[in-house]
């Protein structure tokens, strides 16, 4: 189910159109994803990073979740947007002109910085998060009473010892941003392709597959689902499943 406004998206180049982000889909509470192919692509490979490092090659459910995504993924590389190649030279040229912006370790703690560099099942990614901007009038207060300006004069220990605090803070403003450029948007057509040969719905359905499936990892490899019943089960119960010949 498409909505119009979707069908008729805005011309950006030519007679090529392209989604806008943001627009009803069709179902509710679903929006038109910004970049559908570069999320699946991420999405996926960390999938398959997490289930190499965590679940054994002879678990049935590795190799089910395996077979789909590879499967998946293939379908999601071979659509490629128009200027992709041109793009991929300009990311590699931005990256190796600052290493320091984006060899960042996932681990670590970033404020401030617009994307970080990744490591998932042999492939980089830049994970690019833009800042949410909160409206103050939006926020419920918490109670906390207005207690006016601060007070001129000499200050106290515990005072002083906020303020070499506030004054060591690292300024982000001083520090050069590197503007991440995001990757080529797929036209509205191979969108619908791809939509058609994946067969689980719009695309944005198929993302919230596949978060849904890398949450679950996790929970798979706690549980270790993998390992034998600790009640085995009894002679001839799963006799009825199979399939006489």
């Amino acid at each position: 189910m498409r909505a119009t406004a979707r069908l008729l998206a805005a011309v950006r180049s030519g007679a090529a159109r392209y989604l806008e982000a943001g627009t009803p889909t069709g179902l509710t509470g679903l929006l038109t994803h910004a970049s559908p192919r570069s999320t699946l692509l991420y999405l996926y490979s960390t999938t398959l990073d997490r289930l190499s490092a965590g679940v054994p090659e002879h678990s049935v459910y590795r190799q089910s979740v395996e077979a789909v995504t590879r499967h998946r993924l293939a379908l999601v590389e071979a659509a490629v947007p128009a200027g992709h190649a041109e793009w991929t030279a300009r990311a590699h040229k931005l990256l190796a002109a600052h290493p320091d912006e984006f060899n960042i370790s996932t681990q670590a703690s970033v404020s401030g910085a617009r994307a970080i560099k990744v490591e998932r099942d042999g492939r980089a990614f830049v994970v690019h998060t833009d800042p949410v901007e909160v409206d103050m009038r939006d926020q419920e207060w918490d109670g906390e009473l207005d207690e006016g300006g601060e007070l001129e004069g000499s200050r106290t220990a515990a005072e002083r010892e906020d303020l070499v605090h506030i004054i060591e803070r690292r300024d982000l403003s001083e520090v050069e941003q590197v503007e991440w450029e995001p990757e080529p948007q797929l036209t509205a057509d191979q969108i619908s392709e791809l939509e058609n040969k994946i067969g689980a719905g719009l695309i944005e359905e198929v993302i919230q597959v596949a978060e849904g499936e890398l949450k679950l990892v996790d929970t798979m490899v706690q549980a270790k689902v993998w390992e034998p019943l600790e009640e085995k089960p009894a002679e001839g119960q799963w006799v009825y499943f199979e399939r006489k010949a």
